[in-house]
């Protein structure tokens, strides 16, 4: 079966993830003959958040951040949308891997991969359709240590432009990425770039995090939520400002193709900028609880997985077989998997999602027993991917498809 990923005007997309009471035990239902771990993909919440995606982008084509999904299948059903258009890939590696059937990857982090540079700088079709994320000539000296010019095909390259914000009293905020900061740093590189024999500069990129991956209303902290909005207010400015002048300095020396930013939490905001001509962004079409913490948009639960019931230790808890599967980013609590039903479990503070075992307490604890079902939401979108071989795909109240993760298809890129 090949995923459609198209809005329809049938009852499968009337958002029942709004009513928690029908939603999950209809999925409980639906994969009631599935062995746990189950991951579960509801459609109509997946089609719901592909094109609420495309109405936040206005427009501007969204390319598709591979890491936040890690599921072919869904990347493949997703080109086939209007306004999807190309992969931002993690290594270098996935992107050869996606070549087979994709046409336009952007490898969203520089490599160190000689395997893999050897391989795409010696075979024509692949350096038509991958493209290498550069900020210094040590990454091309790279390169050439591998094949020299002479020797190889011409590497497409992208020029990252660091999107974070200096901020007075405050200093760097944002993710450590790419040294080039000002225009004309910017200007200096492509110029470097282009007299280089064996690269071609074809697009820029900047990743706005302290805006895109920051949220501004997380559950409980409202003094936080006021911070990072009064942030991102201000470090939105500046960056558009810096942007803008960072891609005239760059198109003085090349045609580029494209210009990218984004995410998920800044669509709306990245497609106003008159200098950007695409959007990376990804983590919105699964769902994962930290998207919760938006002020602006709400993703559908697209993706979440379930769990059994393997042991009661007293009459106020039972123990849940797996759930150690902890999100990247900065340690803490808001990196655990959320529970969502049965309603009133929580989890034991001293354990937590535990490892091989997660004991959970609460009202609803003393009324499961062994081989009760109980969902979570991962933090996280595409690692869930990491920890499952396939994810049921569920449209009402049925599984109409399996589609495997990356890790299904032995595929462990990072």
């Amino acid at each position: 079966m090949t995923l459609d990923l198209a809005m329809t005007t049938t009852g499968t997309d009337a958002a029942p993830w709004r009513s928690p009471e029908r939603h999950w035990p209809a999925l409980s239902a639906a994969t009631a003959g599935l062995d746990a771990p189950v991951g579960a993909l509801h459609l109509g919440a997946l089609r719901h958040n592909a094109h609420d995606m495309l109405r936040r982008a206005h427009g501007t084509p969204i390319r598709i951040a591979s890491k936040s999904v890690r599921v072919r299948s869904v990347i493949e059903a997703l080109l086939r949308q209007p306004g999807y258009r190309g992969v931002l890939a993690y290594t270098l590696a996935e992107a050869l891997w996606l070549a087979d059937t994709v046409d336009d990857l952007v490898v969203g982090y520089p490599t160190a991969e000689r395997g893999s540079i050897r391989r795409l700088a010696g075979d024509a079709d692949l350096a038509s359709r991958v493209t290498l994320m550069v900020d210094s000539p040590e990454q091309l000296d790279l390169i050439d240590a591998v094949l020299p010019p002479s020797q190889r095909e011409e590497i497409r390259v992208c020029l990252e432009l660091d999107a974070s914000w200096h901020a007075p009293v405050l200093g760097h905020l944002g993710v450590r990425r790419s040294p080039v900061h000002d225009p004309a740093d910017a200007g200096a590189l492509a110029a470097y770039i282009v007299r280089r024999p064996g690269f071609r500069l074809v697009g820029m990129m900047s990743y706005e995090a302290q805006i895109a991956g920051v949220v501004n209303r997380p559950a409980g902290r409202p003094v936080d939520g006021a911070v990072n909005r009064w942030m991102q207010s201000r470090s939105l400015p500046e960056l558009l400002e810096r942007r803008a002048r960072a891609v005239a300095a760059v198109r003085r020396h090349a045609d580029l193709e494209f210009v990218n930013g984004g995410g998920t939490g800044s669509l709306e905001a990245t497609a106003a900028d008159a200098s950007i001509t695409e959007i990376a962004a990804g983590s919105g079409l699964f769902g994962g609880h930290l998207f919760d913490g938006y002020a602006h948009f709400t993703p559908a639960p697209a993706a979440a997985f379930a769990l059994d019931v393997v042991r009661s230790p007293s009459p106020a808890h039972a123990t849940i077989l797996g759930g150690g599967w902890i999100a990247s980013g900065p340690p803490g609590p808001d990196r655990v998997p959320r529970i969502v039903w049965p309603e009133g479990l929580a989890m034991v503070p001293r354990e937590s999602a535990g490892e091989v075992q997660t004991p959970v307490t609460g009202a609803a604890a003393g009324r499961l027993r062994a081989g009760d079902r109980v969902w979570f939401r991962h933090t996280k979108s595409g690692e869930l991917s990491e920890h499952l071989n396939a994810f049921a795909v569920v449209d009402g109240d049925a599984v109409v498809d399996t589609v495997p993760t990356y890790r299904g298809e032995g595929k462990a890129f990072l």
